[in-house]
């Protein structure tokens, strides 16, 4: 059935320009839906999010945008990258997703706050708390998800790379329309989490607040354990 799902999408590319930004957008959130190393994105933001005092849902709105904007301009410098090295485009090694493994694992600490992040990382002294950890978070994440990222994006990347000689706008909107796909189900994933978190009053320590940081510690847990394990 998935292999069906990824034919027709591949074929709506290729289609009048229309269906193809609709094809892009819904790759794009099937991207995030469909990958076991995207879906530790998840339980990631929420669990950072579910750990930050004073939280609101235009907080939670704007902390997962950083972290989304993390990913994407961790994964656009590893194409570059790798692509000036004449490597395969995202292609780390095979090194990365075990030493990634591991980050995740202390991340998972830290969200169960098992471990305590240190002050410089969490921004728990500036004047924005936690923008620059969920910055941080994101480029970490962005280093793992490389080589899933850029086997899902490659139907996309070959018809906008080829369409980008003659009609740029279109390949750059075909771009465009699956980053916010794959954006977006990360965003309103940590936005409803925030939004949830208020409308309870939870506090960064109440029950609930700590059962779904553990919850998420350990799905984080998991991911870490599958890159390393795989």
């Amino acid at each position: 059935m998935i292999i069906e799902l990824f034919n027709s999408l591949s074929n709506a590319l290729t289609a009048n320009p229309a269906i193809a930004l609709g094809a892009a957008f819904i790759w794009g959130v099937l991207s995030i839906l469909l990958s076991p190393c995207h879906l530790a994105s998840i339980p990631l933001i929420i669990g950072f999010l579910n750990g930050q005092g004073g939280l609101t849902t235009a907080k939670a709105l704007r902390l997962s945008s950083l972290f989304t904007l993390g990913i994407i301009l961790m994964m656009a410098l590893i194409g570059v990258v790798t692509s000036i090295l004449g490597r395969l485009m995202g292609d780390l090694g095979a090194w990365i997703e075990p030493v990634m493994g591991v980050v995740f694992i202390i991340v998972a600490l830290f969200i169960s706050d098992l471990v305590k992040m240190p002050s410089f990382v969490s921004g728990i002294n500036n004047r924005g708390r936690g923008a620059w950890a969920a910055l941080s978070l994101g480029f970490l994440l962005g280093i793992a998800l490389g080589p899933c990222s850029f086997a899902f994006m490659a139907p996309i990347l070959g018809i906008a790379f080829g369409a980008a000689g003659s009609r740029l706008v279109f390949a750059l909107a075909l771009l465009g329309a699956y980053i916010i796909g794959h954006c977006l189900v990360i965003i309103l994933a940590g936005t409803f989490a925030g939004k949830v978190q208020v409308y309870l009053n939870w506090s960064s320590q109440s029950k609930g607040t700590k059962t779904l940081r553990y919850v998420c510690a350990a799905l984080v847990l998991a991911a870490g354990l599958y890159l390393i394990f795989k």
